[in-house]
């Protein structure tokens, strides 16, 4: 079968829908996966705000891979990919469903690259501590793409875009991340709330690009500044977010939400894309 027929079967097997808001979520500690706070409460509240998504797709800053992948099993298993934290974390099960139907379309809408189907990955931090407040009963398929660590953030912007049909089906796409993340800095007097000059200055900057529709400075981060490497010492947290904007269209609303510093060298700054 060509590539086009399987599209067309793949738009025909889902009916079309308004289409779906986006995401980026700022996701921070793991601990965010048990506590109820001002983060997960949120969390909680957007998923009552927007329409019930037939699937969700979550491009995590955890799953840092060579080549893109997408999970393609039945039933992914919850993955605890930390350390140093109460038993209480690591006791949780988070039993979504996948959609291997869906996770074997995806490789027909991306092609920039070629996309493998992954059965071992399963659901990393980056999701299941955010899904499970948004969608508790765990009724809601969930799937994971993966952030290829060998390529340009124009590259994961272009593959963002490639999947926007994903949209105008029903599928809630979100990136989780957090947009200033540089752990290596972290202040525990602050862990509660506040951020250094060079952070809140950052995020400052991202979300005025972000609300201007200003796309090409944010894909070259690198241009912006020392304060810019300090925000983002390394891509992975930062990556999702370029998803997000890749997913967006020239008429939408953007809003902001959790804009809060944490640890002094973290921002919870997430983004809801119309």
């Amino acid at each position: 079968m060509s590539a086009l027929s399987q599209f067309r079967n793949f738009t025909q097997r889902l009916p079309q829908t308004d289409l779906m808001p986006t995401l980026f979520i700022g996701h921070g500690s793991p601990m965010n996966g048990i506590e109820n706070n001002e983060f997960s409460q949120s969390w909680a509240d957007l998923a009552k705000n927007i329409p019930v998504p037939k699937a969700v797709l979550v491009v995590s800053a955890h799953w840092y891979t060579h080549g893109t992948f997408v999970t393609a099993m039945d039933f992914p298993t919850t993955i605890h990919d930390f350390g140093g934290f109460p038993k209480a974390l690591f006791d949780v099960q988070y039993p979504a469903p996948g959609d291997p139907a869906l996770a074997a379309e995806i490789p027909d809408l991306i092609h920039s690259t070629p996309v493998g189907l992954d059965h071992d990955w399963g659901l990393d931090h980056g999701t299941w501590t955010i899904v499970r407040h948004m969608y508790p009963d765990a009724n809601i398929p969930v799937l994971q793409l993966s952030i290829d660590y060998t390529k340009s953030p124009e590259h994961h912007y272009e593959i963002a875009k490639e999947i926007y049909a994903l949209r105008k089906k029903g599928i809630l796409v979100i990136g989780s991340g957090n947009m200033v993340h540089n752990l290596r800095m972290l202040s525990w007097e602050m862990i509660n709330g506040g951020g250094y000059d060079w952070a809140l200055e950052m995020n400052d900057k991202f979300k005025n690009l972000i609300a201007n529709g200003d796309h090409q400075p944010l894909i070259n981060y690198r241009n912006l500044g020392t304060d810019a490497m300090l925000a983002i010492p390394t891509p992975e947290h930062y990556l999702p977010l370029i998803y997000t904007l890749g997913l967006k269209n020239d008429k939408e609303d953007i809003s902001f939400f959790n804009d809060k510093a944490v640890g002094g060298s973290l921002t919870m700054t997430s983004v809801l894309v119309g």
